[in-house]
């Protein structure tokens, strides 16, 4: 008979017996002899272990290696099948689970529920299966069914689209199913068994009523929000245009400090600079014309300046060097460049005419 095993208390007690006689023991760590002491002490609290619980643990863990090892032999023959698009693979059954062999447990992508295979897909109530059924499916008692109903069909009732009270009457009372059997006949019965699209049961109604009639309106909602506010200004159109011109001042002060910084910093666009001084920008062809006319003046002051410090040179020879200076121009020997640059120049001179009479 193995001996009997100590309770935590007891053991927790010669534990603390063992630190109390070794407490204090110099070389505890170095001595043998100190060593062999501190050893024998923890055997005597330790309890003896039961060899059939040590045979029996070994046993298992012989059986468990044994067994991973014929599975990793056998797990080549094992193949996952591939989940086609759109399908959840909680809806395939797992094949390492089925053959004892997967261990990834709740991790596994695939169902571990062996019934899956049985559980089929939800029954559509706005569907009648009886509309699926083609001559394809049919054998030979069920053509010939077809062609006697067919003979007899201006003396029978011919389908119609009303739905069988019956088939509202299971769904209302949740006991329509696949193994649902219409009163009405069955499979023959010439009424329809689908929800018609977008009908809502009884059931549905009076749950959707219900949460309509819990719904506050929003103008509720709303007066009762503003009586939660304890202090509140009424609004008049004088405090919301002094508001409003408030606003107005402070997006301007924050625009003009934001140029102002970017302007510090070199950082202003095209579009900022224009705005702010335009006399920086000048047109290509305003620029020339401009040009062209101080050289014309200067070069013009400086004849005029040589001529007058000349010894007085006759009137004829100082008219024949004059048109020597300034040939008289010649229209058709313009190009078209000197065409449009005086079409521009004379549309400008006209621009500038009509101005001042705009403004008197």
């Amino acid at each position: 008979m193995p001996p009997k095993q100590l309770s935590k208390a007891e053991l927790a007690k010669k534990q603390k017996m063992v630190e109390d006689k070794t407490f204090g023991l110099k070389n505890k760590n170095k001595s043998k002899n100190v060593q062999k002491y501190v050893h024998s002490l923890k055997q005597n609290v330790q309890p003896v272990p039961d060899p059939s619980k040590l045979a029996a643990k070994k046993k298992k863990e012989e059986e468990k290696a044994k067994e991973k090892e014929l599975n990793e032999l056998f797990k080549v023959a094992v193949s996952q099948p591939k989940v086609p698009v759109g399908v959840d693979p909680k809806s395939i059954l797992c094949e390492f689970y089925k053959a004892g062999q997967c261990a990834k447990g709740f991790k596994c992508k695939f169902s571990h529920d062996l019934n899956i295979q049985r559980k089929g897909e939800k029954i559509d109530l706005y569907s009648d299966k009886r509309d699926q059924e083609t001559m394809e499916d049919w054998d030979q008692e069920t053509l010939e069914k077809v062609v006697e109903s067919k003979v007899n069909e201006y003396k029978q009732n011919k389908p119609t689209d009303i739905v069988c009270k019956y088939f509202l009457e299971a769904v209302e009372k949740k006991q329509y199913g696949w193994f649902w059997v219409c009163p009405n006949g069955g499979k023959d019965c010439h009424y329809r068994h689908a929800l018609p699209p977008g009908y809502i049961l009884k059931s549905q109604m009076k749950a959707l009523l219900e949460e309509e009639s819990e719904k506050i309106p929003i103008e509720e909602e709303i007066e009762n929000q503003r009586a939660k506010i304890t202090t509140s200004t009424p609004m008049t159109p004088e405090l919301f245009m002094a508001w409003k011109k408030k606003k107005m001042s402070e997006r301007d002060a924050g625009l003009a400090a934001l140029r102002a910084e970017r302007a510090k910093n070199d950082r202003m666009s095209g579009r900022e600079l224009f705005l702010s001084d335009s006399s920086l920008f000048v047109d290509d062809a305003e620029a020339y014309e401009k040009y062209q006319r101080e050289e014309e003046s200067n070069v013009m002051e400086q004849k005029a300046n040589d001529s007058s410090a000349g010894d007085g040179p006759s009137s004829a020879a100082t008219s024949a060097h004059d048109d020597e200076v300034i040939p008289e121009d010649d229209d058709d020997e313009l190009d078209m460049d000197e065409l449009n640059e005086l079409e521009a120049s004379l549309a400008k001179t006209s621009i500038e005419i009509k101005e001042p009479s705009n403004i008197t």
